[in-house]
């Protein structure tokens, strides 16, 4: 089922407006007229626009998995600027100084974006979570973008009737393996039942229309978009509250160690700060209708 672009806006949403908080860091302060020199930055030459040690000389290598689901992206397609991370690379490569004919896209599964071990791309965007546990096989960016974990389930199942984290604990849920969606579910909801774990969301997904899981777990704007477009006899259940009183956020995905991850850091800082980011999330996460927090 295909929506049209205006209504599927409407329809896929972020957590709130809210969930867009400032981030920790400033602007880059341009060096020169050839350079900026991103917050955390020690050589503003290092960051000098299109002059970056990527793994492409004048090239930028950008990665995320595949497929590359709405709304984050558009028609599968990462390389053509249409979603909300596909629209946010381009804009952190233009702050680095790379044009769109000088990004090149790379297919990398979710897992491997943050396994340990030397990485083929400059940045990885994909959903991916900024952990504590994650940083110590990869670098990350300041977070682009702050973000709710939500459960889905069919309309006319119990789990729909679910109004608290009680309601879950003796259902049996899914999510994408490796995921902050199923950490939720093993660290906050704690089912008497085995979580099931899935290599890709679509599986996920087939496994709630086929009646294998009571309920799935994915972030707030794609559960907006699979109950809009995808599975449309399933309903969002509801959110999850941020844990530990600090937002979840997105972050660009480097090497650890990366030269670049300062640059990148400073790219995405700025962003926030001009308000790149936000006119982004308005343009294809807007018009959020509020999910219910289980508690």
């Amino acid at each position: 089922m295909h929506l049209a672009p205006r209504t599927l806006r409407r329809v896929v949403a972020a957590a709130t407006t809210a969930l867009l908080a400032t981030a920790v860091g400033c602007a880059p302060q341009p060096e020169d007229d050839a350079a900026a020199k991103p917050s955390g930055s020690t050589t503003g030459a290092a960051c000098a626009k299109g002059k970056l040690a990527t793994k492409t000389s004048g090239k930028l290598t950008i990665a995320t998995d595949e497929p590359a689901y709405e709304p984050w992206f558009k028609d599968d397609k990462p390389a053509n600027g249409k979603g909300f991370e596909s629209a946010v690379a381009y804009a952190v490569a233009e702050r680095l100084g790379y044009d769109k004919s000088a990004v090149v896209w790379q297919s990398v599964p979710f897992n491997k974006a943050f396994a340990p071990g030397e990485k083929t791309f400059d940045f990885d965007i994909n959903q991916v979570s900024i952990s504590a546990e994650r940083k110590k096989a990869v670098d990350f960016s300041s977070g682009y973008y702050d973000v709710r974990q939500a459960v889905i389930a069919l309309k006319d199942s119990k789990a729909a009737k679910a109004t608290s984290i009680a309601d879950l604990k003796g259902l049996k849920l899914g999510a994408q393996v490796g995921t902050t969606s199923l950490n939720y579910i093993e660290d906050v909801v704690k089912p008497t039942r085995q979580a099931a774990a899935y290599a890709k969301n679509d599986q996920a997904k087939s496994a709630l229309k086929n009646g294998q899981v009571d309920a799935i777990v994915v972030d707030l704007p794609t559960a907006f978009y699979i109950t809009a477009a995808e599975v449309t006899d399933a309903k969002i259940v509801g959110q999850f509250e941020n844990q530990g009183g600090t937002p979840e956020q997105f972050g660009l995905v480097l090497d650890k160690g990366s030269a670049l991850t300062s640059c990148v850091t400073g790219a995405v800082d700025a962003l926030r700060k001009d308000g790149t980011l936000a006119k982004i999330e308005k343009q294809w996460l807007s018009d959020a209708v509020d999910a219910p927090v289980l508690k």
